[in-house]
């Protein structure tokens, strides 16, 4: 009987351990909802307060291992909550990831052509300087030349 209850015992918390791992990495879904949501707070709150929230790092829109950045149209970084260095320059289009994708392009094309989707490229992990393959949500706010992003790590937390 002690072994059975050992063995039941120790499943448990393999299964609580597993569990608990596997909410560490932010889902496609959340970024979405999250995306969603800053450009609700941007439309209802305008930018200034918007880009405040959105650029606290210890915010709303900082959780797992993911946030939500703004952008504006032009490729200027207006939030960062992790890099806020990046909403120093004039604009960041001319910046490549490691495999010489320009990535902020891309996310200001989608932005300007469809509205939303998935861009695919290479990123460092927050507080890590290794860059690890990452897609991340672009959604373009309703009537502003502004939009959000959020991604997700491809395989999840490899920290």
């Amino acid at each position: 009987m002690k072994k059975l209850f050992f063995i039941a015992t120790v499943l448990i918390m393999l299964c609580i351990g597993t569990t608990a791992f596997s909410k560490e990495a932010a889902t496609k879904d959340e970024c979405i909802v999250k995306c969603h949501e800053a450009a609700a707070l941007i439309n209802s709150k305008g930018i200034e307060e918007a880009v405040n929230v959105i650029g606290d790092p210890t915010g709303p829109f900082v959780w797992k291992d993911s946030y939500v950045f703004v952008m504006n149209l032009n490729g200027k970084m207006l939030a960062h909550p992790i890099q806020p260095e990046l909403t120093q320059h004039e604009h960041l289009l001319l910046m490549t990831d490691p495999l010489d994708k320009a990535l902020f392009v891309h996310f200001v094309n989608l932005a300007q052509k469809i509205g939303h989707g998935w861009v695919d490229y290479m990123w460092p992990k927050p507080g890590k300087n290794t860059p690890a393959k990452k897609t991340t949500y672009i959604y373009k706010v309703p009537d502003q030349d502004i939009f959000v992003g959020a991604g997700v790590y491809v395989g999840g937390m490899l920290y």
